[in-house]
């Protein structure tokens, strides 16, 4: 593409700027007028957000200058330099400021029951982070810059940045070329030793002479890939478990095609949980297994202890459930995208036989937070022409799954929808009823402080309904995946312990201990004394009846969906 002379490209801008500060001139002037949608207009509130409007761009014009609002500390979407000393660009983030907060003030005061505020504050807030002048080309003063630096260069590739992601149907978030499923993601050397229709399951080789009699099975999340917990090796969960003398199976689950659309939620507790923990069994020759489930692979895991309790099988010497809902009673942000009546309408088109597309799954997770995941991406790839970093926690996040529609919808209705797991004989599951009060196996439950998937409340509610003696909760810092993913040679985070579970999440926290660092450590020395003892370390995966059937990391997870 023929770069742009610089005269054709400011008068291009100059012609951009001008539509687009009349529109945005338009938006704010509309805002009040959203009062209307809302039970209980609000007249004070109107009042005062145009006085203040009215003050701002008086100033404006008058040459003065105005402070009538700032961003909240760490927002970086006017972190260049001409948002504070530009008067142009400080009247559009101010005035952008004052449309939000007088949105978000008409919602906080409107005469609405609870379900129904989270919901308008939830869409209040989408309208207000795409809405930011950051996010367009001819309101973004480094883009402008960039645009003028490059003779037009950027916005080529910007251009360029943006078919490429039509085509793949998602916003780029990493460097996609900087992995590779096998390649410097998922390299911990094992073999995957048995397979099904549903899961492959991987048996890692051991690193040290003696390991644990009794072999950790790992359930991961099956809306994701497995090796959120082998990414590479500084960051490997699993690294650090085999390098503490465990040995470790990992399911990998299979990213559904229409083949697999049948399959329900007692198929995914008997394929990818018991099939998983007879073969580990039978593999190391031990009576149980140490489990351990990972976001909805951990509520497969509570299920399926269930329902091995109600059978009077005890497999399992121990649970571990990361990052991990029993109870739905709060469910954050996602609840909102669950009613009756889009459940109801995924039961008549996919509840019967069908795939729920990983891309829909991937989108709500993406919009949850926008100003992390979508319009800083926006912003870089399209605006500035720029590529992402190589990351690689995003990589895995844009890698995600389809999900069979029996099994979806199942999961929706009761757990999100009608909190049944957690209702002792609520839900029937491979024949029997579910109760997990008669889960009495040593469970250790760690959540992260600011996870906006998993409520750590939500998490630490677990206790309360597992019928277990020996609890242990510990509260790790940051988010879903990063307060998980935290390797002691990063010595970054803390996470918080106590001695006692009062029945209050925040009771816990206000006598819980702040220790630095990782809490993986801890985990392991909790684990080692579910261990059974120590055996010599096997010389090889399998057995004669389950011999290596390919080198991990498999097939199945390098599946990605198109």
């Amino acid at each position: 593409m023929q770069p742009a002379s610089p005269e054709a490209l400011l008068a291009a801008i100059s012609q951009s700027s001008n539509e687009v500060t009349q529109g945005w001139m338009r938006v704010l002037a509309s805002a009040p007028t959203l009062a209307d949608s809302l039970p209980s207009p609000n007249s004070t509130l109107r009042r005062e957000y145009l006085e203040k409007q009215t003050r701002l761009w008086t100033a404006l014009v008058s040459g003065q200058r105005e402070r009538l609002a700032e961003p909240q500390p760490g927002d970086r979407r006017f972190a260049a330099k001409e948002w504070q000393d530009n008067p142009y660009y400080d009247y559009l983030k101010q005035s952008y400021l004052l449309a939000a907060q007088y949105l978000e003030a008409l919602v906080d005061n409107a005469e609405l029951q609870a379900p129904a505020k989270e919901r308008a504050r939830f869409a209040a807030k989408q309208w207000i982070d795409a809405m930011c002048p950051a996010n367009f080309a001819s309101t973004n003063p480094e883009a402008l810059r960039q645009a003028l630096d490059t003779r037009g260069e950027s916005l080529a590739r910007g251009i360029a940045n943006l078919l490429a992601d039509v085509q793949r149907k998602r916003i780029s978030q990493t460097d996609q070329a900087a992995f590779a499923v096998g390649r410097n993601l998922a390299v911990t050397p094992g073999d995957v030793v048995y397979e099904n229709d549903l899961v492959q399951l991987i048996q890692y080789k051991p690193v040290t002479p003696e390991v644990a009699r009794r072999p950790l099975v790992m359930i991961p999340p099956c809306i994701n890939k497995y090796y959120i917990l082998d990414l590479q090796p500084a960051n490997s969960f699993v690294a650090h478990a085999l390098a503490e003398g465990n040995t470790v199976f990992m399911v990998s689950w299979r990213n559904i095609e229409a083949e697999q659309g049948h399959y329900t939620w007692d198929d995914y507790l008997e394929l990818g949980v018991f099939t998983p923990f007879r073969v580990a069994q039978e593999i190391a020759n031990s009576g149980e297994v140490n489990a351990l489930g990972f976001c909805v692979g951990g509520t497969f895991l509570g299920a399926a202890l269930a329902v091995l309790a109600a059978k009077g099988e005890r497999c399992v010497a121990s649970a571990t459930f990361l990052t991990t809902m029993l109870d739905f009673s709060d469910t954050g942000q996602i609840g909102l995208f669950v009613d009756e009546p889009s459940v109801a309408l995924r039961e008549s088109t996919i509840g019967g036989g069908g795939v729920m597309p990983g891309t829909q799954l991937d989108f709500v997770f993406s919009i949850l937070r926008s100003n992390d995941l979508v319009w800083p991406y926006v912003v870089n790839n399209y605006l500035k022409g720029a590529r992402p970093a190589a990351f690689d926690l995003l990589y895995w996040n844009s890698d995600g799954t389809n999900l069979p529609g029996p099994m979806f919808c199942y999961y929706l209705r009761n757990t999100y929808l009608e909190n049944k797991l957690c209702v002792p004989g609520a839900l029937t599951n491979c024949g029997v009823g579910v109760d997990l009060g008669k889960v009495t196996m040593p469970v250790f439950v760690l959540s992260s402080r600011e996870d906006h998937i998993v409520p750590w409340r939500s998490a630490y509610r677990t206790l309360a309904h597992v019928g277990a003696t020996d609890r242990t909760f510990v509260l790790g810092a940051s988010g879903h995946i990063a307060g998980v993913i935290n390797p002691p040679s990063a010595k970054r985070r803390s996470h918080w312990v106590s001695d006692s579970y009062p029945a209050d999440p925040d009771t816990w926290l206000a006598q819980a201990r702040e220790n630095p660092g990782s809490w993986w450590p801890r985990w392991s020395q909790w684990l080692a004394r579910h261990s059974g003892g120590k055996r010599k370390a096997p010389a090889k995966t399998g057995n004669s009846k389950y011999r290596p059937i390919e080198p991990a990391p498999g097939r199945y997870v390098k599946h990605r969906i198109h």
